[in-house]
Formats: C-alpha cells, sequence, structure tokens
C-alpha cells in the first residue's frame, strides 16, 4: 500500500533490467513533486498509475519531476508525461536526454579508443554501435532548468541539492535538514553496491573520470551531513549509513587488492582481469564489467599500488 510518511511516498515500479524495482519518491513541497520518473515501459506508468491512485492523485496532479541521475530506470517515463512537464536535475544529464549526433559520435569514439586501450579484441568493439539504441530507452526531452551543489529546487525549499557523482557523473542527492532525510539516487543502496559506470569526459574537459573514486568521495562526503535514513533508488532504506559507508569501501579496497595481487604474478590489460573477475558474465555485460575492471585500477593506481606502460594495449603491473 502506497501511502504519505513525513511528507514523501515511495513508489516502487518494475523496470526492464537486471537492477530490478526503481523506487520513486513523490514529495510534498510547494509543489508536488516526483524524484525519479521510472523505466520508459507500459508496466511502469499502469504501476505508477495504480500507487497514485492509492494517494487520490492522477499523474496530471505532479507538478514537476526531479531526476538524481539520467539512467533510464530513473528517467525513462518522462517521455509519458506531456511535452509542458517541467524536469530538473544536474546540467549533465542535458547531453544524454537530449542527445546529439556530435554527441553519439564523441561516446563512439571515446569508448572505441579506450577498448582499444584497454586489450579488447576487434569483435567485442561491435558492441560499440548500440548507443543510439541504449539511448531510446533514456526520456527524450529538455531539462526546464538545472541544479547544482548547494541549491534548492524550485518549489522545494526544505531540501538542498548535493552532488554525488560516480555511478552516473550526473547524480545528485536531495537532503532535508530538518529531519535528517536524503533522497540519494543510486549512492547508497542497502543491498547491492552501485557500479561506477565510464562515460565520456564532461564537455570542455579532456581526461575521463574515474568513476570509482568519485563514488567513494561521494559516500565519504555524506557523512558531514547530519544525515538519519537514505531513501534509496533501489531496495529499502539506509538507517545506519556510516556502517554501510564503511563496509562499501573494506569491500572495493578488498576486491582491488585481489587485482592487485594478480598484478604481483603477471602483467595484465583491463580485458585479461575483467574476463578473470568476471568470467561467466562479461560477454553479456561488456560496459558494466569493464567499468568494474576499470575501477578497481583507478583505485589501485590512486593508492600507489600499480604502474600502466605507455603501449597499447595497456599492460598494468605492481609496483
Amino acid at each position: 500500500m502506497t501511502e504519505w510518511k513525513n511528507g514523501i511516498a515511495k513508489i516502487s515500479l518494475p523496470t526492464p533490467f537486471p537492477v530490478g524495482d526503481v523506487n520513486v519518491y513523490l514529495v510534498k513541497g510547494e509543489r508536488l513533486t516526483l524524484v525519479d520518473a521510472g523505466p520508459k515501459t507500459e508496466e511502469a506508468w499502469n504501476s505508477l498509475t495504480s500507487q497514485l491512485a492509492q494517494l487520490n492523485l492522477a499523474p496530471k496532479d505532479i507538478e514537476q519531476v526531479v531526476l538524481t541521475h539520467h539512467h533510464p530506470d530513473h528517467s525513462g517515463l518522462l517521455d509519458f508525461f506531456p511535452d509542458t512537464f517541467e524536469v530538473y536535475g544536474h546540467p549533465l544529464n542535458e547531453r544524454w536526454l537530449q542527445p546529439t549526433e556530435a554527441f553519439f559520435q564523441e561516446q563512439k569514439h571515446f569508448f572505441l579508443e579506450l577498448f582499444k586501450e584497454f586489450g579488447l579484441p576487434e569483435e567485442y568493439l561491435k558492441a560499440l554501435e548500440n548507443f543510439k539504441k541504449a539511448a531510446s530507452q533514456l526520456g527524450n526531452r529538455p531539462l526546464t532548468g538545472t541544479l547544482v551543489e548547494g541549491m534548492r529546487p524550485p518549489e522545494l525549499s526544505d531540501w538542498q541539492v548535493i552532488e554525488t557523482p560516480g555511478h552516473a557523473q550526473s547524480q545528485i542527492g536531495l537532503f532535508r535538514e530538518n529531519d535528517g532525510v536524503l533522497l540519494g539516487g543510486d549512492l547508497m543502496i542497502a543491498h547491492i553496491s552501485p557500479n561506477p559506470l565510464l562515460e565520456p569526459p564532461a564537455p570542455g574537459e579532456t581526461e575521463r573520470p574515474k568513476p570509482q573514486l568519485q563514488h567513494n568521495h561521494s559516500m565519504q562526503k555524506l557523512l558531514s551531513y547530519p544525515i538519519k535514513v537514505v531513501y534509496s533508488g533501489h531496495g529499502e532504506e539506509v538507517y545506519q549509513l556510516a556502517e554501510l559507508v564503511e563496509k562499501r569501501l573494506i569491500r572495493q579496497h578488498d576486491r582491488a587488492m585481489i587485482v592487485n595481487s594478480w598484478l604481483k604474478e603477471e602483467h595484465m590489460t583491463v580485458f585479461e582481469i575483467c574476463k578473470r573477475l568476471f568470467p561467466k558474465v562479461y560477454k553479456r555485460e561488456l560496459m558494466l564489467t569493464i567499468s568494474e575492471t576499470v575501477a578497481q585500477l583507478d583505485y589501485l593506481a590512486s593508492i600507489g599500488e600499480i604502474i600502466s606502460n605507455d603501449t597499447l594495449p595497456v599492460l598494468y603491473q605492481a609496483k
């Protein structure tokens, strides 16, 4: 049963993705606001409509959406709302929600060069032809306005924006100081650790982001706020935030040190490490598993455990 709790109604929607259901949140402010939208499916729309009816509401009663990030399970359902509907989020949502041909080509070039550096065989480069297909699952509309660190969304005067990149470069959280509530997107999820996904550099930048390092920093950043509960993008709420942050950081360090032990025995490419880390799924989930592999290498490099050479494909080795 969908119900209000402290001005927030949690709505879980089915998705076609391996992650399972996604949580979106209806928030009572000066405007009735939906935080995240859900995936672009009739099933999700029908579920949203049904759960709104339990609150004696309909989709037309929602006055705006705030996105925690651009991923399709959070943004796709935007396309079911009227074109006049207002949408707010971090500026980096825009290039994904309104992709240009130039951005598609930028993505293709970025990942082609990266995959060559990582030592992927030619047959795997065909995966780079799917950017337009993947983009079709995202919401396709411009942002009405942008939100960055410290801002308050329109007509949500109790809520403050916290930038939390890592899982996505566009990711933000919304913090309500008067009761310590964080609407955290996919930063903190009780039952799984979010993937630190590779993305092209932000406009005006040349170096690729290092999403695992960003994600670790974003988790630690939350500890400087008096957060009592995190409403997550998936699964149950997080009440013991500091304990979960510590658990995630330890687990990630331990996984990286396993990779480090391999590199003490032999020099390896990213692709070789990926195959060893994810032997059963790397072919099916190439982008996810490569991102996770690079995450461990970025981390090991940041703590001075490994070095890489300048040849293509790049070989990594322990110091």
